[in-house]
């Protein structure tokens, strides 16, 4: 079991604006939150050595990048062929998680077992990662594909 960290109003204050922009140095952070910067560095580090901060990293312009089109995939396990074939759930999943294509795999409950958030850059794509790839997967019983028509992130709403 994980051991809960308990954080105060300073450090909410610093993962918010690291969370709006993780690039900020440690002056202009200071400086934006009207902080001395040592005090910034070393709540920053310590937020960092006990967990609470896993990792920086980039939020891309997909669009850009051309690929503007996203789904997320709801599967249906055959769980008697996991049984059979001695794999796990989780193991099918981490096989999906390899893919380039896809950016998350969610384990869920309900009537679904597994979800994929996908980026691919047109339906035809979409259509051949579904008929062709995923469905002919051995362990996926069932597919619904959901596109997604608009990403309110919370970086969309600071712009």
């Amino acid at each position: 079991m994980v051991d809960k960290i308990k954080i105060d109003t300073t450090d909410n204050k610093i993962i918010s604006a690291l969370k709006e922009n993780s690039k900020l140095s440690y002056r202009k952070l200071a400086k934006k939150l009207l902080l001395p910067v040592t005090k910034v560095h070393h709540r920053i580090r310590n937020l960092e050595n006990r967990g609470v901060i896993k990792k920086y990293t980039v939020v891309l312009d997909n669009k850009k990048l051309g690929k503007d089109l996203c789904a997320y995939i709801l599967i249906k396990v055959d769980y008697s062929y996991l049984k059979s074939s001695g794999l796990s759930q989780q193991e099918l999943a981490k096989k999906f998680k390899r893919r380039d294509d896809i950016e998350d795999v969610c384990l869920v409950t309900g009537l679904k077992d597994i979800i994929l958030k996908v980026r691919v850059s047109s339906i035809d794509e979409l259509n051949q990662f579904i008929t062709k790839d995923l469905r002919n997967n051995t362990g996926v019983k069932s597919t619904e594909t959901l596109i997604i028509l608009d990403e309110l992130n919370w970086w969309k709403s600071k712009n």
